[in-house]
């Protein structure tokens, strides 16, 4: 809840964002759609938000041949400086993302910033005329998806939205096996992320010369409520509901996107979920625990755990429960166990009178012959390992590159980022509110 002098100031600062974007975007707007590019032709590729994640995708990003990174902008200082030791001293590098924009040899902008940032960066990125690949989770609010849906579509640009599992190998052998009935009928879907370690759980290091000069603190603030500098909150901003989206928006929507792309669902129609602050009480006010139950359309549960106090090894995986078998994906990994279904429904008559168990079971094996004398079938397992040292960050990038060259829609949309960001959230709104939660996957709206 924010009082009438937070949000007085709140307004009048994105109405200040707001005004220069729309200042900007008549200058840039590129309003036809751009022919297909040459398989052979260089991609010029920008990076707003040189961060851990930011850094990490760009080398990803640069190892798909063809792409070349031309420019960075960042609100810490050493960040770009640090972009040109990795990237080159003639790299182009700003902390005013719009500088960016407006350059000509700019084709494509990765886009990795704090979360309360994603939709004005994309939605200007587009109305300059260049492609968007977005981090997720797509949005930091709900009226997010729409706006960058509208935008996405009135540029005619791409935007491909950075949940890698789209493209994985591994999943996409986990949708055929499901499709192909490999488990029965799908009813229940669990599916689990545990961290054990501090940086895990988002407290990264802090540069030491932190400081209100080195970090632009009222660019990184943007819309969110103006308070003091604090280098906890500009470094480890996941930990703060203002910039991040907790655990849901940081790690929930991977296991969305996971299973949405392997069901073809497109969210689920209510949720309900409880969590707290069971150990990191360091200042953030968003949970490191957090339990989740989603209803779907299609007749299954999906059954969510993020835990930031977990003793064991850090692991994520998912388990397909169906009425013929189970599904598990650990890694690089998908198994199929499979229990073919039984063919009679088995009896218990031991209570019984003798001649009535007599009676029952000779009445039993006329209604359901003997068909296997040496007992039923057994379990049989299926496995498929993607190949070693196998990426699917960098088949994610590469499709997106493949968008941006072809013209064709990429992976994973707007929509299908939207769909899945806003499944995530439905967590966090489901906890404020202390009680279950309404969703249209159709709609994409709260009901």
């Amino acid at each position: 809840m924010l009082d009438r002098r937070t949000f007085l100031s709140n307004a009048a600062k994105t109405a200040t964002i707001t005004a220069a974007s729309t200042q900007l975007r008549p200058l840039l707007a590129q309003s036809s759609q751009p022919a297909p590019r040459s398989p052979n032709d260089t991609i010029q590729l920008a990076l707003i938000g040189a961060g851990i994640q930011g850094q990490g995708d760009t080398r990803t990003a640069l190892q798909v041949p063809g792409v070349k990174l031309v420019a960075v902008a960042d609100c810490y200082e050493g960040r770009l400086t640090h972009s040109k030791e990795l990237w080159g001293s003639d790299l182009f590098t700003t902390r005013d993302y719009r500088e960016i924009l407006a350059r000509k040899d700019v084709d494509a902008v990765l886009i990795a910033t704090p979360d309360h940032w994603h939709k004005q960066a994309a939605v200007d990125t587009l109305h300059a005329g260049k492609d968007v690949y977005l981090e997720k989770p797509m949005i930091h609010i709900y009226s997010d998806g729409p706006e960058i849906i509208a935008a996405a579509r009135s540029t005619n640009r791409i935007l491909q939205v950075g949940s890698q599992r789209v493209s994985s190998i591994v999943y996409a052998k986990a949708k055929e096996l499901l499709a192909s009935g490999a488990i029965g009928k799908l009813n229940m879907v669990t599916a689990r992320w545990d961290r054990n370690s501090s940086i895990g759980a988002w407290n990264y290091s802090i540069p030491l010369d932190a400081s209100p000069t080195t970090c632009d603190w009222p660019r990184f603030l943007g819309s969110a409520p103006n308070v003091p500098f604090s280098a906890e909150r500009f470094f480890q901003w996941r930990k703060w509901k203002d910039y991040g989206s907790g655990v849901a928006g940081d790690l929930f929507v991977h296991l969305f996107s996971g299973t949405h792309f392997i069901t073809g669902a497109n969210g689920p129609t209510r949720a309900m979920a409880t969590g707290g602050l069971r150990f990191w009480n360091d200042g953030r006010d968003v949970y490191d625990v957090l339990l989740a139950l989603f209803d779907y359309p299609q007749g299954f549960n999906l059954s969510l755990r993020v835990n930031f106090v977990d003793g064991g090894e850090e692991s994520e995986g998912f388990l397909f429960t169906g009425s013929e078998g189970l599904m598990e994906i650990a890694g690089n990994t998908v198994t199929v166990t499979r229990t073919p279904l039984a063919t009679e429904p088995g009896y218990i008559v031991s209570t019984f009178a003798n001649e009535m168990q007599k009676q029952y079971l000779e009445q039993y094996r006329q209604k359901y012959p003997i068909k296997h004398p040496d007992g039923p079938p057994t379990q049989s397992v299926e496995k498929f390992t993607a190949p070693a040292g196998y990426s699917d960050s960098y088949d994610h990038f590469h499709n997106f590159f493949n968008s941006v060259r072809t013209r064709q829609q990429p992976v994973e949309d707007a929509t299908f980022g939207f769909r899945a960001a806003g499944a995530a959230l439905l967590g966090n709104l489901s906890v404020e509110r202390g009680s279950i939660v309404h969703w249209d996957p159709e709609t994409m709206k709260l009901t």
